[in-house]
């Protein structure tokens, strides 16, 4: 039995993202063909999915060594004050920062989770100099080099809608 939607989405929506996740290039025109939808109809939801928050964006993923950024760097930071305006500085910070490809605040040991790609252990060393060593707030960090990339992606698991059951 196929789980239910999330309130707001029909199975169309997530039948829709399900092709998006794989390729958001394919034209409206198609999506509606394996969708049964005409392409203004798949037009409107893409953009009440687009405007409400649930597609969060349009990108092409990179592979970060075929542009100069080889080292994949998993940091765990813990910080000494969990004081509001502290923790949102921090935020901001790890935000901001170009090498940063994703930062999490998370539960456990550590209080973030960054995925850091940088070209160099220099322009690591220096990354660690301005967003850690800089940062008073930060009490220490902890640096898991990557060794093999296995799997990169951001495609959210959805409930299971199959396009070609509609």
């Amino acid at each position: 039995m196929p789980e239910p939607a999330p309130e707001g989405l029909d199975r169309f929506d997530l039948a829709i993202l399900a092709i998006l996740q794989r390729d958001n290039t394919v034209p409206h025109r198609v999506l509606g063909e394996r969708v049964n939808l005409s392409a203004a109809a798949v037009h409107r939801r893409v953009r009440r999915m687009e405007e409400s928050g649930v597609i969060t964006g349009n990108f092409a993923a990179v592979d970060p060594a075929r542009v100069g950024q080889p080292i994949t760097i998993v940091v765990e930071v813990q910080v000494e004050s969990e004081r509001l305006d502290l923790l949102d500085a921090a935020k901001r910070s790890f935000a901001a920062d170009p090498a940063v490809q994703q930062c999490y605040y998370v539960t456990g040991e550590a209080d973030f989770v960054l995925i850091v790609t940088v070209a160099s252990m220099a322009d690591y060393d220096a990354l660690t100099r301005r967003l850690f060593f800089e940062n008073h707030n930060v009490k220490r960090f902890r640096t898991l080099v990557v060794m093999d990339r296995i799997k990169a992606g951001l495609a959210v698991q959805l409930p299971d809608q199959n396009p070609e059951r509609i």
